[in-house]
């Protein structure tokens, strides 16, 4: 057993944890943890929805003639830095050697929405040195530490927008309800000021031209759930003065800031999946799409619970809208009453998937779990074992975080959503600090391990709808330029 001094426990009870979530932090890393139990790919009319023009138009409509009942939120993680977006141009910097991500970006430079400002850093006939430099100097544009958000994604005629500022439009045109737009931003706290500046200059204009009032709130993500940093034999990392070394635990910490929206129906979407104005509509339409079906499933979830209480349930009705609209198994022995609600009684996350185009991340599967039975869930490739990539490689769609859920029961109370969460979903990998090597935890991802015993719906959408910034090159897309 690891023995903490006193400046140890210290630092531990500073991020608000105690010593036994260190040590079973540790013990994690020691036994790491397991694959996912994947049974099949979910594929279309096996876990996966596809919908023709006359049942979009019926989901879509019922959300347009409903959502004003609703409290509603755009939820948008946004907390890195952008510096994996510059990671080939920081490379060049360092080597002096171009790469192809170097060659689009110097041979485009002036197709770039934040070309106005650079070229103030820029004299005549510049060397892709000089246009690489003024990118990313801590004196010149410094892109490479604002987080994404803040980047001038595109160009306009009279204006160039931030990736937040095209999020703020594209929220107006789906999540308005009564006249209001809700968006939560998750920011560092090195970032809130910056992007406190950019909501001030743009809201109000913004409010005037598009009829409606923003709501923007933002959090940062709770060092409660930062993780330890370890060593390869698994005891704790120490930096050069001696003292442990904590990381923020990925994405899927942000379950406890996604915990404290107060709404009824929340969409999820990475701050660098957005597009223009150019190519938003198909986004606009299936993001409506997702959230009728949501409202539809929850209230047939919501009858039956109050059928069951009032027993005047038809017991093979439940049982087809679980195992097929909620593609849950069931047992075949007796279920109580009590064990119908417990099992309807939960959130419900509707996901967009788009056709697998080879972009790495997760994808939807049927998997199998001691508590959940089997269940649909979006795995990454690194939760599935090496003797099943087989299944892997079979699968059809990619999961590009598009989700629209719904976080309360039946009797109009917020789920505490830390109760739904597959602690054994975490992933460990390699990282480094001042130039060590060390080994780091992630909790269960926000949409995968972290929503594990949710319902989930899987829905067909078309790859329009995503068109994420990972490389600065990604900019040049068609999806990105005017």
């Amino acid at each position: 057993m690891i023995r903490f001094s006193d400046d140890d426990i210290s630092q531990i009870t500073k991020h608000e944890l105690s010593v036994a979530e260190i040590e079973k932090q540790l013990n994690d890393f020691a036994n790491g943890f397991p694959f996912a139990d994947i049974i099949r790919p979910a594929t279309v009319n096996d876990g996966i929805m596809q919908f023709d023009s006359e049942y979009m138009n019926k989901f879509t409509q019922l959300y347009d003639n409903e959502k004003q009942n609703y409290k509603i939120i755009k939820f948008v993680p946004a907390s890195g830095a952008a510096t994996r977006m510059f990671r080939d141009l920081f490379d060049f910097l360092d080597t002096g050697t171009t790469n192809s991500t170097t060659d689009m970006v110097v041979n485009n430079i002036t197709r770039f929405a934040f070309y106005d400002d650079l070229k103030k850093f820029l004299g005549d006939n510049p060397t892709p040195h000089d246009i690489i430099s003024g990118m990313l100097d801590n004196d010149k544009l410094n892109l490479g530490i604002l987080p994404k958000a803040l980047i001038q994604f595109h160009k306009y005629n009279n204006e160039t927008r931030t990736a937040a500022h095209e999020h703020l439009i594209e929220g107006a045109k789906y999540a308005e309800a009564n006249g209001v737009v809700n968006i939560h931003f998750t920011l560092s706290p090195e970032h809130q000021n910056k992007f406190n500046e950019l909501m001030n200059t743009i809201i109000p204009g913004l409010e005037q031209k598009m009829g409606v009032k923003f709501n923007i709130t933002t959090s940062t993500q709770k060092s409660s759930t930062d993780t330890i940093a370890a060593n390869f034999d698994n005891t704790p990392f120490r930096d050069n003065n001696g003292m442990l070394v904590f990381r923020p635990a990925g994405h899927g910490a942000l379950i406890e800031n996604l915990n404290e929206i107060d709404s009824d129906i929340v969409f999820i979407k990475n701050i660098d999946n957005i597009t223009n104005d150019n190519n938003r509509n198909d986004t606009i339409i299936y993001k409506k799409l997702l959230a009728g079906i949501l409202i539809d499933v929850q209230k047939q979830i919501f009858q039956f619970i109050q059928d069951i209480n009032n027993n005047k349930f038809n017991e093979s009705e439940l049982r087809k809208f679980i195992t097929q609209t909620l593609c849950h198994n069931l047992p075949e022995h007796k279920i109580s009453n009590d064990e119908y609600i417990q099992i309807l009684n939960r959130p419900i996350r509707v996901c967009g998937v788009v056709k697998n185009t080879g972009a790495p991340g997760g994808g939807p599967f049927w998997v199998n779990d001691a508590q959940n039975g089997i269940s649909l869930q979006i795995t990454e490739s690194s939760q599935i074992a090496p003797e099943n990539r087989d299944i892997m490689e079979k699968s059809t769609h990619f999961n590009p975080v598009d989700l629209v859920c719904g976080i309360r029961d039946w009797q109009g109370k917020k789920f505490d959503l830390t109760q739904f969460i597959d602690a054994k979903t975490g992933f460990i990998s390699e990282k480094s600090y001042a130039g060590k090597p060390l080994r780091a935890m992630e909790r269960p991802g926000l949409w995968n391990g972290a929503m594990a015993y949710w319902h989930t719906i899987f829905v067909q959408v078309p790859n329009t709808t995503f068109t994420p910034v990972k490389k600065v090159s990604d900019l040049l897309n068609p999806s990105h330029i005017e």
